[in-house]
């Protein structure tokens, strides 16, 4: 009867809404690691800025840095745990050293053969990581996932420029494979594994140009008998004639087991360890950490004699470092002797299988079970190896998932603490010992003697733009006009009689060929126009700088002294809040005030263009014209229409004085004439009075916009780092 299928798809099915929680706590561990790294940055720029010695104590001793690290070591662990409970499938992964059976092992257990699961007796064999699934419902195929460009150069390459110390990486292929490898430096440790890995670098860029071409280029669907192309280094004759798996991130393989109750399960095959390609610790524990629920180990005792030796021990330490203490490895591991009978190549190592399991525990090497079977006989390999497996896993996992989830979930619980611990030294860190002045005693005449002065200030420039309101504005408006009137002068756009003669031959009427030419004076002399911008810019530009000069005078020195011109306007405008609407408006306006040809002027003109306008100029050539009758009657219309348009413009020439006083009016209107302005400006300046006044308040006191800023931060870290954020595991259940 076969009952494991559905077992297995229900673990699989009740690990989703975990994983759905998980993802939730993720994004709130971003969020938080973000506002910490935003207090972080503002504690620095207090330091620098606050004198108080006790202040600074306090300060020097928040440590958010250490925050950081462990929340980043918490989103590792999440990430882990997300992968494991958001996959559709159980995954045993089969680890060994070349030569030990692990690849027979893995034909036995999925029906392939050695075409696509290569094993051999001479060198290594296969090359990458394979993910072999059962499918009962279609034939063999598989997918091939490369690497791109920058996980290539950075997970491949960059790892043998490190361990054999080779200087600055290659940013770029074209780097990699066009200048000369760097020397292996005298002082590396070791000799001859070192030379060994410098080889096989050698073989990735002397070999480029066989398989770089796939880089980039996942996923690939290939068929079966394709599939040794991409996985293995040699032929089925031993030859080592491949070169594609070097461009080989995974490869998918999915097939029929002949085992037809291992349900939603995938065989992960590592690649066999012992090679000199640098990177296989370093991704065997990746994916047995994120990608592994239970692992096999396969060792092949030797015949004449064998046992457990310093790379079985590191081997069995590298696997446990996958999850360290987060799940024992002893829990949801396999000892595999793989026995070969006395017809077997290697002979009879029953004898040596039986040694090596009963002193097993001598080299503190905990599995599950150690398993003595022939990896090479489909049957035994089934029935003696999977299916114990398989029946362990859906009787244990959920219970090996809830234990792993739980000491994640702890891990987390302490980090909620130490980050509300912290929180709650940084919401105190600013606050002195005692005050040493009533600060609003000290802040009121202060306030009052600036707010004096910015009535006084602001009455008085509106007296001077009252008084030239009606003036031309001989400073910036005026001459630009003059220049613009100029340039169409000089430059007509008016063709000269070769031309008219060519255009009249490319159109074949003569009222074409004028109409085409009243359209390029009409464009040429707006094109002029547009250059009065310049002038209007000016002159609104000097009356914001007067309201500034205002301003500072009045007494908003300190550090606002730093900002001059215009800018001010929008400095202050950025520092008033929201609350203070009012006067935050003013300030916007005012600075966003603007004057251009085109919005104050171009409308007022454009009627004066319709001599250049085709269907309502009153100039026009008789039926049969010479060159010359058309170049006569474009000269006299434009100048007649730039004489119209100087009549105009100059009756323009008071315009951005009357628009400077305009906006100088209503600004002050709204900042001290207004009902609640003086309310707003009191409220405000309060907020800021460090800044406007150093020398007074503390940089930090108490309502100040500093210890605002820093509390609000604060308030923010303690939102996200509320118990319930950091929650993804039911006490009792997953």
């Amino acid at each position: 009867m076969l009952q494991r299928s559905p077992k297995i798809a229900g673990i699989i099915e009740k690990r989703r809404p975990l994983a759905q929680k998980i993802e939730s706590v993720d994004n709130n561990l971003r969020e938080l690691s973000r506002v910490l790294s935003e207090l972080e940055n503002y504690r620095n720029q207090l330091l620098k800025r606050v004198d108080d010695v006790g202040i600074k104590g306090h300060l020097l001793d928040l440590d958010f840095l250490r925050l950081q690290l462990e929340i980043n070591a918490g989103l590792d662990v999440l990430t882990k745990l997300k992968v494991r409970f958001s996959r559709d499938t159980l995954n045993i992964g089969v680890v060994g050293r070349a030569r030990q059976g692990k690849s027979r092992l893995l034909q036995s257990l999925t029906g392939l053969t050695g075409a696509e699961i290569p094993d051999g007796d001479r060198q290594h064999c296969t090359g990458v990581r394979s993910i072999i699934r059962h499918n009962p419902s279609t034939d063999t195929y598989g997918e091939v996932f490369f690497h791109s460009e920058q996980s290539f150069l950075k997970e491949v390459i960059g790892l043998y420029y490190e361990k054999l110390r080779l200087g600055t990486k290659p940013n770029t292929l074209k780097e990699f494979t066009d200048q000369p490898l760097p020397l292996m430096p005298d002082d590396l440790p070791g000799y001859a594994e070192p030379g060994a890995m410098y080889e096989y670098l050698i073989r990735y860029r002397d070999n480029f140009s066989k398989y770089g071409h796939l880089l980039s280029s996942s996923p690939r669907k290939i068929s079966k008998a394709q599939i040794r192309e991409y996985v293995a280094q040699d032929d089925a004759n031993g030859e080592r004639v491949f070169f594609n798996y070097l461009a080989v991130k995974e490869v998918k393989i999915i097939c029929t087991f002949p085992n037809n109750d291992v349900g939603q399960v995938a065989l992960v095959d590592m690649p066999g360890l012992g090679d000199t390609g640098i990177g296989d610790e370093e991704r065997l524990i990746k994916t047995l950490g994120q990608d592994i629920d239970a692992v096999i180990f396969v060792r092949m005792p030797k015949p004449s004699g064998d046992y457990w030796a310093d790379v079985d021990v590191r081997l069995y330490d590298t696997s446990r470092t996958a999850l360290a203490d987060d799940l024992p490895l002893k829990l949801w591991s396999f000892m595999v002797l793989n026995r070969t009978d006395a017809g077997a190549k290697n002979g009879d190592n029953a004898h040596n299988c039986q040694d090596l399991a009963a002193e097993i525990h001598k080299k503190h090497l905990d599995f599950v079970d150690s398993i003595i079977a022939n990896c090479a006989n489909p049957d035994e390999a089934n029935q003696q190896i999977l299916d114990p497996i398989l029946d362990y896993l859906t009787a244990k996992i959920t219970e090996l998932d809830r234990q792993y989830a739980q000491v994640c979930q702890d891990q987390l619980d302490q980090l909620q603490k130490a980050i509300t611990t912290e929180l709650e030294k940084a919401s105190i860190a600013l606050i002195k010992a005692a005050q040493s002045q009533n600060e609003m005693a000290v802040f009121e005449p202060l306030f009052k003697k600036l707010y004096s002065n910015l009535k006084v200030g602001l009455v008085e420039l509106l007296d001077e733009f009252t008084q030239n309101r009606d003036a031309e504005d001989e400073n910036f408006f005026k001459p630009q006009v003059e220049a613009a009137l100029q340039a169409c002068r000089e430059n007509t756009g008016i063709p000269s009689v070769p031309e008219i003669k060519v255009r009249h031959q490319e159109t074949g009427a003569w009222n074409i060929t004028y109409d085409q030419y009243l359209h390029r004076l009409r464009t040429t002399l707006t094109q002029h126009f547009n250059s009065m911008d310049t002038g209007l810019k000016q002159a609104i530009d000097y009356m914001k700088n007067r309201v500034s000069e205002v301003l500072l005078n009045a007494g908003m020195l300190g550090t606002l002294n730093m900002t001059k011109g215009q800018d001010l306007l929008k400095v202050l405008a950025d520092m008033i809040p929201e609350e203070q609407h009012h006067l935050k408006t003013a300030f916007e306006k005012l600075y966003n005030f603007r004057m251009s040809y085109e919005v104050n002027f171009h409308y007022r003109i454009r009627q004066h263009l319709d001599d250049l306008t085709p269907d309502q100029t009153s100039l026009r050539p008789s039926q049969n014209p010479t060159p010359q009758e058309i170049q006569g009657c474009l000269e006299e219309v434009q100048q007649t229409t730039v004489y119209r348009c100087q009549e105009a413009l100059e009756s323009f020439y008071s315009e951005p004085s009357l628009a400077a006083f305009a906006a100088v009016e209503e600004f002050i209107d709204q900042v001290i004439r207004a009902e609640e302005a003086e309310t707003d400006w009191r409220v405000f300046l309060f907020e800021v009075r460090s800044q406007i006044w150093p020398s007074y308040f503390e940089v930090a006191g108490e309502g100040s916009d500093i210890r605002r800023e820093w509390q609000q931060l604060i308030a923010q870290a303690e939102a996200i780092n509320h118990p319930n954020s950091m929650l993804f595991l039911n006490v009792s259940k997953l």
